[in-house]
């Protein structure tokens, strides 16, 4: 028993160093955020607000924010429908060469993204149609889509095919089929693919950094041009709202579907 219980002991002493080496970062960020000096100190000296209120006075930041936001919701919107879409094709479809099709599509992810920006804005030079908007969503959706691809087979994988066979069976039609058996059973893998999908999106730097057109920034590289010439507590006001977004992201999820209905994948 005496081993047993040193064993569990070492072991949540092994886990906590570990979750606050994760999370020291983002104490040290909320500190340089809330700290009135234009540096980091410590211990700090105080608690001020008012590099949020830089943060929400400057044009700048909100139009990038704004921006961010956008990008985020569209990328969202089409990785999700495409992801989907192709995890379903690859796990029902019976295609020849799956496996195959899988790897590519998950590629992506093993690819550094700043090469992905890099081959996109060669692409977008060569056809010679400049640095739109939705070419930017197009490459957050290049590096988001294995993400839903990823989730929703990992749900299609356990899928039950009876269920939908009894339902065809009591006179369902293959439409109803699918939103009424199939969609709801799938849902957790589709739409944590989709989250996966907007805090990538939200917070992408290396393939914005080659997408985004003067004027039109999004926040990573607003961020990264305001370092070329200052810094200050703004910087990590700005990290600090990215990282609440992320959390209500959650926390919104949690109060919806419920995270219990996660934990599988």
């Amino acid at each position: 028993m005496l081993s047993i219980r040193i064993g569990r002991w070492i072991y949540l002493s092994v886990n906590a160093l570990v979750l606050l080496f994760m999370l020291a970062p983002i104490a040290i960020i909320f500190v340089f955020a809330l700290n009135p000096t234009p540096y980091i100190e410590f211990p700090p000296v105080g608690v001020s607000l008012k590099w949020f209120d830089k943060f929400f006075a400057s044009t700048q930041f909100m139009s990038a924010l704004a921006l961010s936001l956008e990008v985020a919701a569209m990328t969202t919107v089409a990785a999700t429908l495409l992801g989907a879409s192709a995890a379903l094709g690859i796990a029902r479809g019976n295609v020849p060469g799956s496996r195959a099709i899988t790897a590519v599509m998950l590629s992506p992810l093993m690819l550094p993204a700043i090469l992905t920006g890099l081959a996109l804005f060669q692409t977008y030079v060569l056809l010679d149609v400049g640095r739109p908007l939705w070419g930017l969503v197009v490459g957050h959706c290049l590096v988001t889509v294995p993400y839903v691809v990823r989730t929703t087979l990992a749900v299609l994988h356990n899928f039950d095919m009876k269920l939908e066979e009894a339902a065809r069976n009591l006179g369902a039609s293959p439409q109803r089929t699918f939103f009424e058996v199939t969609l709801p059973l799938i849902k957790p893998g589709v739409i944590a693919g989709g989250i996966f999908a907007f805090i990538v999106s939200f917070d992408q730097f290396p393939v914005s950094l080659f997408l985004v057109s003067p004027g039109q920034e999004t926040l990573p590289i607003t961020l990264f041009n305001y370092l070329k010439y200052d810094l200050d507590g703004t910087i990590g006001a700005a990290s600090v709202v990215s990282i609440l977004l992320a959390a209500l992201v959650v926390i919104g999820l949690d109060r919806t579907v419920g995270l219990r209905s996660y934990v599988k994948l």
